[in-house]
């Protein structure tokens, strides 16, 4: 088996039973924020254009390029499907002429000859997209996990696939936030801390799970190559962005676990032989003093990328919509999204207040208690946000149904907010159609039955997380304050009082031990 990785979470898979493109990105994507870091495009993108096999992991701009696949990629494809709850991304795919689809069920091994597949889709709310995926791959000389950006609940079910030779995962959270809001740089700088802890983390906890010898960083972090967003790349110019690189993490995970791991950066041009279990890597595109000299003079190869690449900005810019008059907007805004609200109860009950949307000249509020949108009248609202008309007018153009996958990932915008981060507030934003309203309501309906518990330390606590129903006793860790911390998102809950100290709403049931054994006597239990 031989790996190519072909920039941010791409790669091209050589197996004994045909090859693989997976997730092939040139960008910029997100209003033209992101740009694949290292720079990928002296790629043989005509070769790996003839794959036998798409594999695109999730509908994410970074990981779904399409003006990329109309280039390159053959319409006669052979495309693996991931098996999710709405049709969006087969959508999209067919739209582009791919018609030649795999649909691939959760868990189940698809095999070509001696190759055998897998993928692995995730269905919750805040994956992805309203979804994520993962791909397995084994083909007798070697074996493979792609988890890209995924975050898996069952890793039981992922791995009996096998415990794969090479892991390739995401370090480097895709995520915009604090960058973006109203907040002092002091606190700026202390949420960047605690959120790259976080996306450390949850890494380590992955790739201890896995349990491959051999550990591939990818998936991020992107260069940043608009003049307004510049700063942010890596930790911030003044240390307010949380985007850890591949060899900062390779690090930071010989610090945790010296020795016990193999880790290797995955830039692009980086070639991964696997025979019978044996491990090697090469380089195809890249010199290494080149390599050296993107991560330990950054700075310096960032400013390199930026002169050379605004034209690609510009191009991207000029593919925007013209900004529709305030009036028009509020008026097409208000027809789509006034009956997706009614149908939201309880999103319209999470969110639980009036967020405002500052919109060029346009001044709305949402309130999401009453299902309305209206004119901004000096209401007290809990999130506020102000966003260039251009972008809301292209999405308005285009009816893109999900404003994390193109405003809110571009940093393009600016958000305060009245209390902590509403989990609902941003599915909501991500979920603009009836389709994936629907879904989501009833999932959030589903995840009402918590009615199983287990100990956890000194502590009986519901067994499912109520963030994403993981298995707190696996996921779970209590300190000698009772404070709860689950280690798929780094989500934290005061266990003496079952509120979460992460976002509005998603309390836990929790009692002490001592508590239940006693009531348990007096009862005569």
């Amino acid at each position: 088996m031989r790996i190519t990785a072909l920039g941010h979470a791409g790669m091209f898979i050589e197996t004994r039973g045909g090859t693989i493109l997976c997730d092939p990105v040139l960008g910029p994507s997100f209003f033209g924020s992101w740009f694949p870091f290292p720079d990928n495009r002296g790629l043989d993108w005509e070769r790996f254009g003839k794959a036998d096999f798409l594999y695109i992991s999730h509908r994410h701009r970074d990981h779904f390029d399409p003006a990329l696949l109309e280039r390159y990629v053959s319409k006669d494809i052979e495309v693996l499907l991931p098996e999710y709850p709405v049709d969006d991304l087969e959508q999209d795919i067919r739209a582009l002429g791919y018609n030649n689809i795999t649909y691939a069920p959760a868990g189940e091994v698809i095999e070509r000859g001696e190759l055998k597949i897998m993928v692995t889709p995730l269905r919750a709310p805040s994956d992805g997209p309203i979804g994520d995926s993962s791909l397995s791959v084994d083909d007798g000389t070697g074996s493979m996990l792609n988890q890209n950006d995924s975050h898996p609940l069952d890793l039981e079910a992922l791995l009996d696939f096998g415990t794969p030779d090479a892991y390739f995962t995401q370090t480097s959270g895709a995520i915009w936030w604090p960058m973006v809001y109203d907040l002092p740089l002091d606190a700026k700088q202390n949420f960047a801390r605690l959120k790259r802890e976080a996306q450390n983390k949850r890494a380590m906890f992955y790739i201890e799970k896995v349990g491959a010898p051999h550990v591939f960083p990818m998936a991020g972090p992107p260069m940043f190559l608009r003049d307004d967003l510049f700063d942010f790349n890596g930790f911030g110019k003044n240390g307010e962005s949380i985007f850890t690189d591949s060899k900062q993490f390779l690090e930071h995970m010989e610090e945790q676990a010296p020795g016990k791991y193999q880790g290797h950066l995955f830039v692009p041009g980086t070639v991964v032989d696997i025979i019978d279990g044996e491990v090697t890597t090469s380089q195809s595109l890249y010199t290494d003093d080149e390599i050296a000299h993107m991560f330990d003079n950054k700075w310096d190869y960032l400013e390199s990328q930026r002169t050379t690449r605004q034209q690609e900005i510009q191009d991207e810019i000029a593919t925007r919509a013209d900004v529709i008059p305030p009036a028009e907007m509020l008026a097409a805004i208000k027809a789509w999204w006034e009956p997706l609200l009614k149908k939201s109860r309880t999103i319209r009950l999470g969110v639980g207040g009036n967020v405002r949307f500052r919109i060029g000249d346009l001044d709305m509020v949402v309130d999401f208690p009453r299902a309305k949108v209206r004119e901004y009248d000096g209401e007290e609202c809990i999130y506020w946000y102000t966003i260039p008309a251009d972008l809301v007018s292209t999405n308005i153009r285009d009816h893109e149904i999900d404003w994390s996958n193109s405003i809110f990932l571009s940093m393009q915008f600016s958000v305060g907010r009245s209390g902590k981060f509403n989990e609902f507030l941003t599915t909501f934003l991500k979920c603009l159609s009836v389709d994936r309203i629907e879904y989501v309501e009833n999932w959030y309906s589903e995840q009402t039955d918590q009615t199983e518990d287990a100990e956890i330390g000194d502590w009986v606590v519901q067994r499912r997380c109520p963030h994403l129903r993981a298995d707190l006793t696996k996921t779970g860790k209590v300190d000698e304050d009772g404070i709860l911390t689950c280690s798929m998102h780094d989500w934290k809950w005061d266990l003496k009082t079952g509120k979460c100290l992460s976002t509005t709403g998603h309390a836990i049931r929790a009692t002490k031990v001592d508590e239940v054994t006693d009531a348990a006597m007096r009862l005569g239990v």
